[in-house]
């Protein structure tokens, strides 16, 4: 049975697949104890470990930069040594990364120990997409993705939810603990995967003929790969952008920052399988992206007017911003992963997801100086520029797709 013959009322959470239901089991373990540190972390290096805010920004700064560069590399060692074989290596190597937080008692330390688990995290990340690629047929990976990600962000707010424990403790030992479970479920992770099958190209998808001999030569996947990472900004818009407008833009008060989060986490865990349905090749992921940038760029608008009103305005302005920013990342997210693989050569998924993913790691990286140089800096002018370079970017990517779509009609 595929992942598309799931019973009806078991679609969403718990697939009938054995290989989907398994996939999606680890990703709830890992993202449970993801959610955890995300929650603990910045707490957790600045009082315990009396790190400066600067010196935190820059550490993650340097990680950041450090996880990007890293996702072809360890593409190119899973096409390799094998993509399961690398993966029970990285997570026990996670668990024990995440642990040597706990000794960290400086800034020298702290930037050696975050580089190193940012690095394994990038990697294992592009690592595990390649895996995906490999184990589901072609015509189930955008709907198994989407269980995926659905599940992934129901992981974080169940990870999320737990940290109040720590947070409230405030202590050494509390966020000790939470840094424990964190690395436990890396090694959870591994065990999981000997319930998988060794990897092999799927049935149905194309030959690797006549493509680049490395995804770095595919200049139409380059291309791809950096205007999918500008439609990445809306991430940042997410973290940065919005609580800060709210804050010290609008009327509205400070607690809708929390339900802008969680309307936007409950909108992907509920509707990330359905959006992704009418996703089925490049056409139609392309045209998803296109819609999902135009829509980015209505939200832009939104949020800009947002400012100047009274506050029972001000949040349903808001509201109705996040509301389509939700919908545009549903859309961009399904997209992205059926151009990702689809114009992929299918004996490098490795190294052509390390491409893809260091694009959008890179656009995390930069993404909060685009905001902030944009929207903290210009104001409703700001939301307007970055609204036109994401609905600019989404409809590009439909213009590329579109010619690539010709060209594999034609082969």
């Amino acid at each position: 049975m595929t992942a598309a013959a799931a019973p009806a009322g078991r679609r969403s959470l718990l697939p009938a697949d054995p290989i989907l239901r398994r996939l999606a089991v680890m990703t709830a373990v890992n993202t449970v104890g993801n959610g955890l540190y995300y929650s603990v972390s910045a707490l957790y290096f600045t009082r315990q470990v009396g790190l400066s805010a600067g010196q935190l920004a820059t550490g993650l700064a340097a990680a950041g930069v450090a996880g990007m560069l890293a996702g072809v590399p360890f593409g190119r060692l899973a096409d390799r040594v094998g993509h399961r074989r690398l993966l029970y290596l990285l997570g026990p190597l996670q668990g024990l990364a995440v642990l040597t937080y706990a000794f960290v008692d400086g800034f020298a330390p702290f930037v050696a120990a975050i580089v190193t688990a940012t690095v394994l995290e990038r990697g294992a990340i592009v690592v595990r997409s390649a895996l995906i690629a490999h184990l589901l047929p072609a015509e189930d990976q955008v709907r198994s993705r989407a269980v995926l990600r659905s599940v992934m962000n129901a992981g974080l707010v169940i990870g999320s939810t737990g940290a109040v424990f720590a947070l409230q403790s405030d202590s050494h030992w509390g966020y000790t603990a939470a840094l424990a479970v964190d690395a436990a479920s890396f090694a959870a992770t591994s065990l999981l995967l000997r319930g998988l099958p060794e990897a092999g190209v799927p049935a149905g998808r194309r030959t690797g003929a006549g493509r680049p001999r490395t995804a770095l030569a595919d200049r139409r996947y380059l291309l791809v790969a950096f205007l999918h990472a500008v439609l990445e900004l809306q991430f940042a818009m997410l973290e940065i952008g919005i609580p800060l407008w709210i804050a010290t833009r609008t009327a509205a008060p400070r607690a809708l920052v929390a339900v802008v989060g969680i309307v936007n986490c409950l909108t992907v865990v509920l509707f990330q399988v359905r959006a992704g349905r009418g996703v089925v090749d490049l056409r139609s992921a392309a045209r998803a992206c296109a819609r999902g940038g135009v829509l980015l760029g209505a939200a832009c608008l939104v949020y800009a007017a947002a400012a100047g009103h009274g506050a029972v305005l001000a949040v349903a302005l808001v509201l109705t911003g996040v509301l389509l920013h939700s919908l545009a990342e549903l859309l961009t997210s399904a997209g992205g992963w059926t151009l990702s693989l689809d114009l992929a050569d299918p004996d490098r998924h490795g190294e052509y997801q390390g491409v893809f993913m260091s694009g959008q790691a890179g656009s995390h990286v930069i993404g909060p100086l685009v905001v902030t140089a944009t929207v903290l800096a210009h104001g409703v002018a700001g939301w307007a520029v970055l609204g036109a370079l994401l609905a600019a970017a989404g409809l590009a990517i439909r213009a590329v797709a579109r010619g690539a779509a010709v060209r594999a009609a034609m082969a």
